[in-house]
């Protein structure tokens, strides 16, 4: 299962007030662990960025005039996601974002439903706690010391660490409980192990081969391991 956890970063709270995105950062899982596939890119939001949205962000004008425009960057953007599961913090906010500006240069939108809320996932299992994104990393231990500015990258990188928290730890599918968020009943995807490419070498030495070829000789002829 395929799952692309992703922030985004903007000018402002409403892209139908002329807010755009200035920054998508997004993290790879394939079955709940990272991959380490990433997607980072800044964009130009061919608009002054206004002094509130700098404090938060860092990004300013002179850094984001040279960056390219949404419309350059889509069709990468679009083609890393794929038809994953999208997992981000507050979905509403960062979905609104993404499909005004996929509307903007014609692109198919993203579907509301292949989104997963992390915040509705915490509200849902820690009632009445603080559920952003820096109350998680404290409740689960999660290093978050390097988050001094909102970055999308690295937001996505912390997100990626509380998601895996929030639907049952490193190995969510060993959850005994039913039906918790996260957690699938559906049939198995069709991943499969891949061969080693080179053998592991026998830790058997030659003194313990020698030891078990004696055992079975003398086992005589009708001895199970002896049958062809």
């Amino acid at each position: 299962m395929r799952e692309i956890v992703l922030d985004t970063e903007t000018t402002g709270f409403d892209p139908e007030q002329g807010d755009r995105i200035v920054e998508i950062g997004a993290v790879e899982l394939w079955n709940h662990v990272a991959t380490g596939k990433t997607y980072h890119q800044y964009i130009n939001p061919e608009r002054a960025m206004p002094q509130e949205a700098f404090e938060v962000h860092g990004l300013g004008d002179d850094f984001l005039r040279d960056k390219p425009v949404f419309a350059d960057i889509a069709e990468a953007f679009i083609a890393f996601v794929g038809d994953a599961k999208l997992v981000i913090h507050n979905a509403a906010f960062d979905m609104k974002f993404l499909n005004a500006e996929l509307r903007w240069v014609k692109k198919p939108l993203l579907p509301w439903e292949r989104a997963v809320d992390t915040l509705a996932i915490a509200r849902s299992k820690f009632p009445g706690s603080p559920a952003s994104l820096d109350a998680l990393c404290r409740r689960f231990g999660i290093d978050n010391s390097s988050r001094t500015l909102h970055g999308a990258l690295l937001d996505s990188e912390i997100l990626a660490e509380v998601y895996l928290e929030l639907i049952g730890g490193k190995q969510p599918d060993f959850g005994l409980a039913q039906g918790g968020a996260g957690l699938s009943a559906g049939p198995a995807d069709d991943w499969r192990p891949r061969p080693r490419p080179t053998p592991l070498p026998s830790r058997l030495s030659d003194s313990e081969k020698a030891a078990h070829a004696a055992f079975v000789e003398g086992l005589g002829e009708n001895a199970l391991w002896r049958r062809a």
